[in-house]
């Protein structure tokens, strides 16, 4: 078997029961569960080490979900599984914390590759970490940790997160072009990883925010600059 646990919280029981015994026989042990709340009771008792969601589930749906995981673990893999190929759906997901995302219907063969592309970053970063830590303004970015300081306070940066920082800061006031680090970091430019991109520059702003001399521009048609 992997080391990677499989957390799958999925209300259509036919379905979940198949992408159970599939990634088991792919060698990834998964733990099936019909809604939410059995999911969220569960993931404290295993180290599990990526997650499968359903969007829409009975008693916690998979965005509430996503946000509940996070506050324990912010770094670990989230995918989501939504039947609606809407906009709102998928965007409101990258807000929660998702990673990635696959519409209904799907090949099996397809969320195997997804699972094991992500995983592929967890352990070999896209980016070469050069640098142990940089200094931005008044913080302290350490991207092998994943952690960005500011005085007393300390944050743990998903993935993406520290991945779209680290990018920004070896392009300091300079502009990061925005299918560079689309191709760098998402591996393809299309529109809703471009929207997921913006949600994770939203919230990068938001952890910045303690030093006013450090901002993030948009650079019109072009992409990003991190100033400091």
């Amino acid at each position: 078997m992997n080391d990677v646990r499989i957390l799958l919280a999925e209300d259509d029981t036919n379905l979940g029961v198949l992408l159970r015994n599939y990634l088991s026989a792919k060698n990834y042990e998964t733990d099936l569960f019909i809604n939410g709340r059995q999911a969220l009771n569960a993931f404290p008792t295993k180290a599990f080490g990526l997650c499968i969601l359903d969007i829409m589930m009975p008693e916690m749906d998979g965005i509430t979900l996503a946000k509940e995981i996070r506050r324990t673990n912010p770094g670990i893999p989230i995918i989501f599984l939504t039947a609606k190929n809407q906009e709102e759906d998928i965007i409101d997901g990258f807000k929660s914390g998702a990673d990635d995302y696959i519409t209904k219907p799907f090949s099996m063969e397809e969320l195997l590759y997804r699972i094991e592309a992500m995983l592929r970053r967890l352990t070999s970063p896209v980016l070469s970490k050069n640098k142990e830590s940089y200094t931005i303004g008044g913080y302290s970015f350490d991207p092998l940790k994943q952690m960005l300081q500011f005085k007393d306070e300390s944050i743990k940066l998903t993935t993406k997160e520290s991945e779209l920082l680290e990018l920004l800061c070896l392009h300091g006031n300079e502009i990061l072009e925005r299918n560079f680090a689309l191709k760098t970091i998402w591996t393809d430019d299309n529109y809703f990883n471009a929207r997921s991109m913006d949600v994770y520059i939203t919230r990068l702003r938001k952890y910045l925010k303690n030093d006013p001399s450090v901002k993030i521009l948009n650079v019109h048609g072009r992409g990003y600059k991190l100033i400091s």
